[in-house]
């Protein structure tokens, strides 16, 4: 196989459009945690390379033992079965090779960063590596996914701060429960298959119907977060209208699914979710770039 096609197998590989879930929250916690730090809300070329560099890395590392870990679940599961690994477009050992040169490329960024970032990592690569494996003992497992993905808007704000503060812990509290919410979502279209192979899931656990309304529950706390937030960094009112719009987009999300319909639930996962991640980033752009210039 030519490097082209090469290449797009290993982005197939790791969803690596997904990026943009928590990529714009790490963004967004480098932007307030500047605007706190040196009130430019500009962190500087440094940080945003090596910032962009972990938080992809972290993501491929996580994805890619997801899909080595989960092969013959995969395998099994229609919905699944034509993924790279389980469809034997990418063989198990290559998958931990893109595993292992995305930890080492997130180590080196972590160095770049500052000490607590390095001295963080391996409790990362526990929380990332760890994920597929709660699936199989408990429904919390969404849970697991929320604080994983969560620590990448607490590390924007640690690379640029060097230490925690309640800005950094209320955005890693707000994607917590908005991956919550949506992972629920999208384990719906897994049910019967989980149910059948002993898959631990809140919907598998409680049914469609009640999981739709704690991913109901879970995002109406995310909105509350998102409130608090601005609170928290003393956001001007830009940040209150982005907040508003995805609170907009969270009810939208939710209107469209339904336990008797899911055939929407893919698009309430990703597409309006990425909307929501771009919005959030896009909001705190404008707020740190009004507060600067004001």
């Amino acid at each position: 196989m030519s490097a082209a096609p090469r290449l797009k197998t290993y982005l197939d590989l790791v969803k690596f459009e997904h990026t943009v879930f928590a990529l714009p929250f790490a963004y967004a916690g480098m932007l307030l945690a500047s605007m706190q730090s040196n009130g430019t809300g500009w962190p500087g070329w440094h940080t945003l390379l090596w910032v962009t560099l972990a938080m992809a890395a972290a993501r491929t590392a996580a994805m890619g033992a997801n899909r080595v870990i989960d092969r013959y679940i995969d395998a099994g599961n229609p919905r699944t079965a034509q993924r790279e690994v389980p469809a034997g477009k990418v063989s198990p050992a290559q998958a931990w090779v893109l595993v292992g040169v995305s930890l080492t490329v997130m180590a080196l960024a972590a160095a770049q960063l500052n000490p607590l970032c390095l001295a963080l990592m391996p409790l990362a690569v526990v929380f990332l590596i760890g994920y597929p494996y709660t699936k199989r003992f408990t429904w919390l497992c969404h849970a697991w996914l929320g604080i994983t993905d969560g620590a990448a808007a607490a590390g924007g704000w640690i690379a640029v701060t060097g230490e925690f503060a309640p800005g950094a812990w209320v955005l890693w509290a707000v994607v917590i429960f908005w991956m919550i919410g949506l992972d629920v979502i999208y384990a719906t279209m897994d049910h019967d298959f989980d149910l059948k192979n002993g898959i631990k899931s809140i919907p598998v656990r409680f049914g469609i119907a009640r999981a739709l309304r704690i991913a109901a529950a879970s995002h109406t706390l995310t909105f509350a977060l998102l409130v608090l937030v601005g609170i928290v960094t003393g956001a001007s009112v830009w940040y209150y209208l982005a907040a508003l719009a995805m609170g907009g987009i969270l009810l939208y999300e939710h209107r469209i699914v339904n336990p008797q319909d899911l055939t929407r639930a893919n698009v309430a996962f990703f597409d309006a979710n990425m909307w929501l991640a771009l919005t959030m980033l896009a909001g705190v752009v404008v707020d740190v770039a009004w507060r600067t210039l004001t």
